[in-house]
């Protein structure tokens, strides 16, 4: 089992960056990762993927040039490095582990999931 804490979020206008952290409480070399984000009133939706060694990555097409997922199992931490945010990536968006091998879109896929932080892009 492992604890998943988001952070890194906040607000920013429009064009801006940011950089999210997804901290595990144990080891993340057995997990695939994800990024979902979730905005009001809309379903989940998936962001960014990363296989257990991160020679793979796959995102949504609006992500794609945009974010960039990446990881570091020494530290237990994976990163989303998100640039030119647009006022409809405003979100909470969660970090998600999962026992599975290569990367997934699929949330039923993921095992943990942390409690998420807010993303908020002014226009």
């Amino acid at each position: 089992q492992v604890q998943l804490v988001e952070s890194g979020g906040g607000p920013v206008q429009a064009g801006g960056s940011l950089r999210l952290f997804c901290e595990a409480s144990g080891r993340i070399s057995i997990y695939s990762m994800g990024w979902f984000r979730q905005a009001p009133g809309k379903e989940r939706e998936f962001v960014a993927a990363i296989s257990r060694s991160g020679g793979n990555t796959y995102y949504v097409d609006s992500a794609k040039g945009r974010f960039t997922i990446s990881r570091d199992n020494a530290k237990n931490t994976v990163y989303l490095q998100m640039n030119s945010l647009k006022p409809e990536d405003t979100a909470v968006y969660y970090c998600a582990a999962g026992q599975f091998f290569g990367d997934s879109e699929w949330a039923g896929e993921y095992d943990y999931w942390g409690q998420g932080t807010q993303v908020t892009v002014s226009s």
